[in-house]
């Protein structure tokens, strides 16, 4: 159970921390480029990343690492060990829910919104600006919330 406990950390602090930077890169950099070029190209540009992602490797580090989170939750649970435990459910918590969840209930409805317009008319524009503005506002918080999840994971294995 120990090694399964160790192993399940590790790749969990991994995979989390890897999906930080994939989130951070999109909140620093992407997003503000996207923002600075003409509406039509940036919504050209957003909707072939959200085509290609569905079918790249990231999804085979974002929902396996959230999978990992449900194991890591159970495994707190079924043998407690206080500060340790609570630190695994704390990142499984902040990984399923800022990161994940959020992803789902927010970033990928505007994205299928995105998906239905292009062009350069008023009401694409429009979309376009609130779409920059809303979607890496929630990449903020799946950054954030996947970093901390890392960092919960690395504090709990050094405790383990």
């Amino acid at each position: 159970m120990q090694i399964v406990l160790i192993l399940s950390l590790v790749v969990a602090a991994i995979g989390s921390g890897l999906v930080a930077g994939i989130f951070f890169a999109f909140s620093t950099f992407i997003m503000t480029a996207f923002a600075r070029i003409p509406a039509e190209q940036g919504i050209a540009a957003m909707n072939a990343i959200n085509v290609t992602i569905v079918r790249s490797p990231f999804m085979g580090l974002f929902v396996p690492t959230a999978i990992l989170c449900i194991v890591i939750s159970v495994l707190a649970l079924i043998d407690w060990r206080g500060g340790t435990s609570t630190l695994m459910l704390a990142g499984a918590a902040l990984y399923l829910l800022a990161s994940f969840l959020s992803t789902i209930i927010f970033n990928v409805p505007m994205n299928d919104a995105l998906e239905k317009v292009s062009g350069s008319e008023a009401e694409a524009v429009e979309l376009w600006t609130a779409y920059v503005r809303d979607w890496t506002w929630w990449n903020h918080v799946r950054t954030v919330a996947s970093l901390l999840a890392s960092v919960a994971f690395v504090r709990a294995l050094m405790m383990v």
